[in-house]
């Protein structure tokens, strides 16, 4: 791969951050059109099957608006996000958390990035040599947020680095969206803590609108219904109420924070209070 550099004051977007990037190294045809419209899509490299499910919904969405999808490259959400943005025919950048002509880039990587930059993408880094570090990934993170005009986190432990792309989106006035996930899941405690503490809005497929955790949906009902004489895991909800599990896995994720019902083992039920009158 051929590798270039670029004063970072001329890249749209850095020149917001308190720490500032004096240039980026760059593979691939450098096109200002590539950040016009962008989206960083960040979560666990620990990705369950529901993140996977959730990219594979997300991304395309995204692309079809003719955004770029920004991420960073390690594996799980992020390889996931990069995968899908090329398989829907869009445009890819991956920021780098390590010099692009840093030694220890491993083969699978070297591959995937020349994948990047042959389907009209771009693979960028602040550094040329650096190893990566515990340092170099939030670096890396504030980089992504400055780029992306809004920022999805997918999937994040509690001490996540993908809370430090968030975190720097709501500094940059980044919108912010978290997809909820099961509460026992601990690569959602990250993504329902920013929804709870609102520094995130709810994203769910099909729709982006904010929810607030108080609010009761009157199609909990048929929840509610279900639940009142049976506990249930959330395929079997979902094969009987003839719902997507990435649709019901949200509002449940958002019922159990509330108490409205209760989660264990898998099973859930009704919380006190919500009992249908028969």
């Amino acid at each position: 791969m051929e590798i270039k550099r670029i004063e970072g004051r001329k890249v749209a977007g850095l020149a917001a951050l308190l720490q500032p990037v004096d240039e980026l190294w760059y593979s691939g045809e450098w096109d200002e059109g590539i950040f016009t419209h962008t989206a960083a899509v960040v979560g666990s490299r620990r990705m369950t099957q529901y993140g996977q499910r959730v990219v594979e919904k997300l991304v395309p969405q995204l692309v079809s608006g003719g955004v770029t999808v920004i991420s960073g490259m390690m594996y799980g959400v992020d390889q996931a996000a990069h995968r899908a943005c090329m398989e829907c025919g869009g445009r890819t950048v991956a920021v780098l958390g390590f010099g692009l002509k840093w030694p220890g880039i491993s083969t699978n990587d070297l591959r995937f990035m020349d994948e990047i930059v042959k389907k009209g993408g771009l693979v960028v880094s602040e550094w040329e040599n650096q190893p990566g570090t515990l340092w170099t990934f939030p670096m890396r993170d504030r980089i992504m947020a400055a780029l992306a005009q809004e920022i999805y986190v997918v999937e994040a432990a509690a001490k996540s680095g993908s809370l430090i792309t968030a975190e720097w989106g709501v500094k940059l006035g980044r919108k912010v969206w978290a997809v909820p996930g099961p509460v026992t899941s601990k690569v959602s405690e990250g993504t329902n803590r920013l929804i709870a503490d609102g520094k995130a809005q709810m994203w769910l497929p099909q729709q982006q609108i904010s929810l607030s955790l108080k609010d009761r949906d009157t199609n909990n009902a048929e929840i509610y219904a279900m639940l009142q004489n049976e506990t249930l895991g959330i395929d079997d909800l979902a094969r009987k109420l003839k719902r997507p599990v990435e649709e019901l896995g949200a509002k449940l994720s958002l019922l159990v924070l509330s108490g409205e019902i209760i989660e264990k083992e898998g099973k859930y039920f009704l919380g006190s209070g919500n009992w249908v009158k028969r």
